[in-house]
């Protein structure tokens, strides 16, 4: 990249810090200082983000850090997709009450396809350099993991929340598990990093690749560490356990739903953090909210749209945005859903389950009491009421059924 291709300073500032979040104020200070000193040598700067491949199927939690990392690639940065084939093998203990199970090499090398191509969904493929660890940690001696290890005290380990309450409830800390931050250090150091990206939670790692990279000589990094998002509860980590999430391989109308499912009070969170709208244009919308100029339905319907155009393409982000218009705001059937055929007249709690639309009858029951079966558009309030062909039914927001004769 030559330097007329770079951005004004103010202008990648602005961009870079939005929606970073730091443990307090002085180390914000501090970064966005440094940030600014290292733009400021007009020079593609060295920009990482590992990702350790224990999960096939990525959410929307996931792709907070790769926006980050497309926005310092269109300002023309060098940048990093940093695969954990190594520290995978021990797994970041960060946030965890006990030691992760290791993944075997073959899962690692089959979950990092997976990933990569999952994440190309929001970085440049072309300009994105796809790096393993395990190709310089593998190759380290038993002196060298001394010598790392002589960086970095028991006591500050100690000090992390995660290892600090298992350490007092007497649970096991496996020396494994402080090699895990150590080795991510090491990672910063060896590629000469000027940027590390990553989540607030990760902190401590990052922060760690300063101290190696300056008790080795080096400049050390500046830490750009972002807020984990919450899932559609509005409250909680989103995470698919917790059934808050949004997968980024979803159908455009489902991946459109849930995200018309989010709290109010989440929707500038949500434009922040996931999706490519200017600072600017966000602001537009946050002020649009609290004025009371911009109603949520519409700036959440937006937000929708513009989530399914990330991964489906725009044209699928318009058809999402018409379906949801059509179907729930005018209260209209789609003109095609699956079919189920019926001999006769049938309990709809038998038809749900075997459908696949329930996964047991308590769960219709469930669904029922919730008020969150419909049949021709009426709701029931019987999960043992009975349907027949030519029945249409619908559960929750965007599951439909056309019952026909068998």
């Amino acid at each position: 990249m030559t330097a007329r291709r770079m951005a004004p300073v103010d202008e990648q500032m602005r961009v870079l810090m939005a929606g970073t979040e730091f443990g307090d104020p002085a180390t914000r200070v501090t970064m966005e200082r440094e940030l600014r000193a290292r733009i400021e040598e007009d020079r593609p700067l060295r920009v990482y983000c590992g990702f350790d491949p224990t999960k096939v199927d990525l959410h929307l939690g996931h792709t907070v850090p790769l926006r980050k990392m497309r926005q310092f690639q269109d300002f023309g940065h060098q940048v990093t997709f940093l695969v954990g084939s190594f520290t995978a093998l021990i797994g970041d203990p960060t946030g965890k009450d006990r030691t992760r199970p290791m993944l075997t090499p073959e899962e690692i090398a089959e979950n990092a396809k997976t990933y990569t191509e999952q994440a190309f969904a929001v970085l440049d493929a072309e300009r994105t350099t796809i790096a393993f660890n395990g190709d310089w940690l593998s190759k380290l001696g038993f002196a060298d993991v001394i010598r790392l290890t002589a960086q970095f005290t028991v006591a500050q380990f100690l000090r992390r929340d995660n290892f600090a309450k298992r350490y007092e409830g007497g649970d096991p800390i496996h020396i494994s598990e402080f090699l895990y931050a150590m080795m991510q250090a090491y990672d910063a150091d060896h590629m000469d990093t000027d940027i590390q990206i990553g989540g607030t939670d990760q902190t401590f790692n990052l922060m760690a690749g300063r101290q190696l990279q300056e008790a080795n000589g080096h400049r050390p990094q500046v830490c750009i560490t972002l807020p984990i998002l919450v899932g559609t509860d509005g409250h909680e980590k989103m995470s698919k356990s917790l059934g808050n999430y949004i997968g980024i391989t979803e159908s455009p109308t489902d991946m459109f739903g849930k995200t018309m499912s989010i709290p109010d009070d989440a929707i500038a969170t949500y434009f922040t953090l996931v999706t490519p709208l200017h600072p600017n244009e966000v602001e537009e919308v946050r002020s649009g909210l609290e004025a009371g100029a911009l109603r949520p339905m519409d700036a959440k319907k937006r937000l929708a749209e513009t989530i399914v155009g990330i991964f489906h393409g725009t044209a699928e982000g318009a058809a999402a945005r018409e379906y949801f218009e059509s179907t729930f705001q005018r209260r209209e059937t789609p003109d095609e859903m699956p079919e189920h055929a019926l001999a006769g007249p049938t309990v709809l709690a038998d038809v749900l389950t075997e459908s696949g639309l329930a996964a047991s009858k308590g769960e219709v029951r469930r669904l029922v009491q919730q008020g969150g079966v419909q049949v021709n558009g009426e709701r029931v309030d019987d999960a043992n009421v009975k349907v027949s062909p030519g029945d249409e039914v619908r559960v929750g927001r965007h599951r439909f059924l056309r019952l026909v004769t068998q």
